[in-house]
């Protein structure tokens, strides 16, 4: 049987086709699979030449010859890869996995605790390094034993330092040098609830046996009678803290102190203190208070001068030690509030205020300053009581201590038993 073409016979291969002819004349074309050669071209007429030429081309139509051989284009086979670019599976992408949201949520929990812990812990320690811890309390000789609870003596005092010729003016503080106090009070916290207790500046006290707290040099007791503000003018801190512990026999665990700047820095950080003014307002032009009754919000210009407003009181220092009692408690309860605690721009701002301007003794931590802020907080929330110290009288312009009122009232403290004494 002829496997040859139309027209072709062994004949016409040639002696030496495939048979290694050494002849220069090359050998015939040999008939592939996937080429179909046409009949050639008639030459004028006549019998049809032999096939000699390059034959025609197959034509390609998605990938496939005349004859229906897959050329391999349509699938990327080109050179002899598997289909689909070597991954095989008939042609088609391998479809891509689905996340794995387990995984997703728990590095994303990982980050942010991460980033929640690294912040806490870079905060608390540069609102350490803020805390001006300049009060000795190891300088105070002859102390109470110290009882249940720990009792803060939170001082405001007049200073200017740092206030330019425009801020004084501005918040009507005069330009008096160094500081005296302004406002005394001891705050007791314990199991049964804060108890705030205010010492009226004019309080009679006696000035005790104490020790310079610069000279070293120790200064005999005399009976001498004095206003308690003139214990801290004599000495400082640390002659107030031994002239209260000598005058009440309660131990005094921590001091903290800011100053008239410090204070409306703090107020204007949180956003200002809402306070009920009462009927016919409040005007006094020595604190430079002009305030309209009703509830209002005070700014930090506007809350010095309520703080400090005496003269234009009915009960003159009494009423302005409620009237601080108030606002402090109030101050709390808004630095506290999620507003401010869940908000960097203003719990950081706020914090800096306070941290730059507080004065504190050398013992005293965040955590106890926060302890005492949180009571304070307390106090305004109904789960404490405030309170003036008792009085009984007066002497020579100075108020007197109701003595046996004073006893019981430390008595219940140092026990920290709920306190049953009211004060003026």
């Amino acid at each position: 049987m002829n496997n040859w073409p139309e027209g072709w016979s062994d004949n016409n291969r040639g002696s030496g086709y495939g048979h290694g002819s050494a002849s220069a004349r090359p050998d015939g074309a040999r008939v592939m699979r996937q080429v179909r050669r046409g009949p050639a071209a008639p030459s004028g007429g006549g019998q049809a030449a032999p096939p000699y030429g390059v034959p025609p081309q197959p034509s390609y139509v998605d990938g496939q010859g005349q004859d229906g051989y897959d050329s391999g284009y349509n699938t990327g086979q080109v050179y002899g890869s598997p289909p689909g670019g070597g991954g095989g599976g008939g042609g088609m992408r391998e479809p891509r996995p689905a996340p794995n949201w387990r995984r997703r949520i728990k590095w994303t929990a990982i980050t942010v605790v991460t980033v929640l812990v690294v912040t806490t812990i870079g905060t608390y320690f540069w609102a350490d390094s803020k805390l001006n811890r300049e009060v000795d309390l190891g300088k105070v000789i002859e102390r109470p034993e110290a009882g249940e609870g720990t009792n803060y003596l939170i001082v405001g005092s007049d200073s200017r330092e740092g206030m330019s010729a425009e801020e004084k003016k501005k918040l009507h503080t005069g330009s008096a040098d160094g500081k005296r106090t302004d406002s005394m009070m001891i705050l007791h916290t314990g199991d049964n609830g804060p108890t705030l207790i205010s010492l009226p500046r004019d309080s009679d006290v006696e000035i005790p046996t104490f020790v310079g707290s610069e000279s070293g040099k120790t200064y005999p007791g005399t009976g001498r009678h004095v206003k308690l503000n003139a214990a801290y003018a004599e000495d400082g801190p640390e002659l107030l803290v031994r002239t209260v512990e000598f005058n009440t026999g309660l131990h005094i665990d921590h001091y903290v102190e800011i100053g008239f700047a410090g204070f409306a820095n703090i107020v204007d950080a949180v956003g200002g203190v809402e306070m009920e003014i009462p009927k016919g307002g409040i005007k006094d032009s020595k604190s430079g208070a002009d305030l309209k009754e009703g509830k209002q919000t005070l700014n930090g210009e506007e809350a010095l001068a309520f703080v400090r407003t005496r003269y234009a009181l009915a009960g003159s220092d009494l009423d302005r030690t409620k009237n601080q009692q108030k606002f402090l408690a109030a101050l709390a309860n808004q630095a506290a509030t999620p507003s401010t605690v869940l908000n960097p721009f203003k719990l950081y701002p706020t914090m800096s205020a306070g941290l730059d301007t507080l004065i504190v003794d050398k013992e005293m931590g965040l955590f106890d300053l926060a302890s005492m802020f949180w009571a304070m907080k307390g106090v305004t929330g109904g789960e404490g009581k405030s309170m003036n110290m008792p009085i009984s009288g007066s002497s020579g312009g100075n108020l007197v201590w109701d003595k046996a009122k004073v006893k019981t009232l430390v008595e219940q403290l140092n026990n920290d038993e709920k306190v049953t004494v009211s004060g003026n």
